[in-house]
């Protein structure tokens, strides 16, 4: 994968700095990890259904496959589409799972903040470098 590659593309003059995506990252992937688990965890347990587990799994699998496709396939049109789908199925699963446990759907919330700036900065770079 080349990394370098947001080096190079055109991005909005308020694009962060490329450094601030590994700190911020680290802190989210850390309450990814505890509220996620607690899902699974209660999925597991039969305390939820497993269309409030669907989202959950559905967002890991959208949010792994970004990297590749923006530094590995260098596909911005593909990656705007799955950031996208990161926001869609975090909604979907902060709303699925808020009356089993609200401090899931709660501990999320900088999450869909960073998911929310991070679709619109998707959406700026895939304009900007069409």
């Amino acid at each position: 994968m080349d990394y370098n590659y947001y080096d190079i593309l055109v991005k909005p003059s308020w694009a962060p700095p490329k450094w601030i995506f590994g700190p911020v990252w680290s802190f989210l992937y850390i309450l990814i990890i505890i509220s996620f688990s607690k899902v699974f965890y209660m999925y597991f347990k039969k305390q939820i259904p497993f269309m409030v587990l669907l989202p959950f799994v559905l967002n890991i699998v959208f949010n792994l496959i970004f990297t590749p496709i923006q530094f590995g396939l260098k596909n911005n049109y593909l990656a705007f589409a799955d950031i996208i789908l990161v926001l869609i199925t975090l909604v979907w699963g902060m709303k699925s799972i808020f009356f089993y446990s609200k401090w899931v759907s709660y501990i999320n919330i900088p999450y869909l903040l960073w998911v929310s700036f991070a679709t619109v900065l998707q959406a700026s770079v895939t304009w900007l470098n069409r």
